[in-house]
């Protein structure tokens, strides 16, 4: 028998076994979600998300065992707090456990390993349905059956029907809580709990002005639900920070983010500080479907003030030894940066990734590259490397190097000099930022144009360079105190 018909077959007779539905054990007070007031869900960067379900669930008093059915496919059970909104005077937990072992035909079949089942059989020539006994002796990769009268079978000419369901066998996800009521009745119960499953991110997309010197913004919240169950309605919050947790991180699942077309409404949310963190609360109710990825809208500005950058940065590297040759037709970096402030800006930027588009001459979009930002405090400067520039190029060499004092391993001087010829094919002038990181102590000996001390290590020039021209800059620099 194929493992296809063998399938049916375990369906057809889980089916006839079910039937109207699976019911739990007569001792346990079942709640669904059509018991729910109410459901809040906040999700933090690191694949985690806090559940608080609220629910109207009639209890007896003294002792309940409860079965909340509905929870997340993957909670952390360890996590997971039931109050009693009622009447938490003398409202106690005594145990509570997870079952997440599914209903499915193959684990019922799982679960009669060494117990007694149905065969069904239907007579070809008569029609007649007769049953016969049989003891399961293993399913894997397929199943053995052992008869009454002592044969075995692996092939079944009819269907299986099962006496019951296991307790531990559930259709879907469920915590059973048994715990202590005051009082019987109506009560308002949440059940709380930490969860996989659940992701966010920020996703932004910017459109640059014609000349480069302006930007619109859309920034949008990207969710990812791949819990196991739905969250109708629910009301979301946010959390962009990274907290410590004792775990290893896992991946967040990934999307395609369209381009959008309007801007986004920046009053859907709302953003506010949370110890060291920032929240974000959707400012109305949404629905998370199971296997489900949606965006919501979290922030727009137009024409934000842009400085576009060309950059050429070097290497340490080549100050401590002599090369016949660096670098030739290097490509020179474009970046742009704006300053988080402003109408529509001004907010803490979670971390995410910003695509930048641009109009061509005929009015079409084209994307003209993307950068991931890290979380971004207000006022302060988001840079992004939107590539390299394809008209701009730099030949750099060596044009001297001696070493002037030193043995050993350390405390050595050198000077070098150097020639970086820039190549503009534009028709416009360009101003390139020629950026040198310095090892140890330096001094610059000569320049053909003043450089400015960008920070400890670092040597920089701005290099303003002709249209379909070229400049070259040439200096000297000795350096010392540093290894070999």
């Amino acid at each position: 028998m194929t493992k296809k018909k063998l399938f049916t077959i375990m369906i057809v007779g889980l089916m006839a076994m079910a039937q109207p539905g699976w019911a739990a054990p007569r001792d346990e007070i079942v709640s669904t979600a059509s018991d729910q007031s109410g459901v809040a869900v906040t999700i933090y960067n690191d694949n985690l998300a806090l559940v608080k379900d609220t629910r109207q669930v009639r209890l007896e008093r003294d002792f309940n065992r409860l079965a909340w059915r509905g929870v997340s496919a993957q909670i952390r059970p360890e996590t997971a707090q039931l109050r009693n909104l009622s009447n938490p005077a003398g409202f106690r937990l005594q145990e509570q456990h997870f079952d997440f072992d599914l209903l499915t035909p193959q684990k019922l079949l799982d679960k009669y390993v060494g117990r007694e089942v149905s065969v069904i059989r239907i007579h070809p020539g008569t029609g007649v349905e007769t049953r016969e006994a049989a003891t399961v002796l293993s399913t894997n990769n397929g199943v053995v059956l052992r008869f009454a009268d002592g044969h075995i079978e692996t092939g079944i000419p009819g269907r299986l029907a099962f006496p019951g369901v296991p307790d531990t066998l559930r259709d879907t996800p469920t915590l059973v809580i048994s715990l202590l009521n005051p009082s019987a009745g109506m009560q308002n119960l949440e059940l709380s709990y930490l969860t996989s499953g659940l992701a966010w991110r920020a996703d932004y997309v910017a459109e640059l002005s014609a000349d480069d010197s302006r930007l619109d913004l859309n920034g949008w919240v990207t969710l990812s639900n791949q819990s196991g169950t739905a969250y109708p309605d629910a009301r979301l919050q946010l959390v962009a920070g990274d907290i410590n947790r004792v775990r290893d991180a896992q991946p967040m699942p990934r999307a395609t983010m369209a381009m959008a077309d309007k801007v986004a409404d920046a009053a859907e949310m709302h953003q506010e500080s949370l110890f060291e963190y920032h929240l974000y609360t959707l400012q109305r109710p949404t629905t998370l479907a199971e296997n489900q990825t949606k965006q919501v809208a979290l922030m727009a500005a137009s024409r934000v003030p842009v400085r576009k950058e060309f950059l050429l940065e070097g290497a340490n590297y080549y100050y401590l030894g002599q090369y016949s040759e660096i670098d030739q037709k290097i490509k020179v970096g474009v970046f742009v940066e704006f300053d988080n402030k402003g109408e529509g800006l001004g907010i803490p930027l979670p971390r995410g990734v910003i695509r930048v588009y641009k109009r061509d001459g005929q009015g079409n979009v084209q994307f003209v590259g993307e950068d991931r930002i890290d979380h971004t405090p207000k006022n302060e400067t988001v840079r992004l490397k939107l590539g390299e520039a394809f008209d701009l190029t730099a030949d750099r060499k060596q044009t001297a190097f001696q070493k002037l004092a030193g043995t050993g391993s350390d405390n050595h001087v050198f000077e070098s000099a150097y020639e970086i010829v820039l190549k503009n094919a534009k028709a416009e002038a360009v101003t390139v930022i020629v950026r040198e990181p310095m090892p140890g102590d330096w001094t610059m000996v000569s320049e053909s144009q003043s450089h400015t001390k960008a920070a400890s290590g670092i040597a920089e020039w701005k290099v303003k360079v002709p249209a379909e021209g070229t400049t070259t800059l040439i200096y000297r620099v000795r350096v010392k105190n540093v290894a070999q």
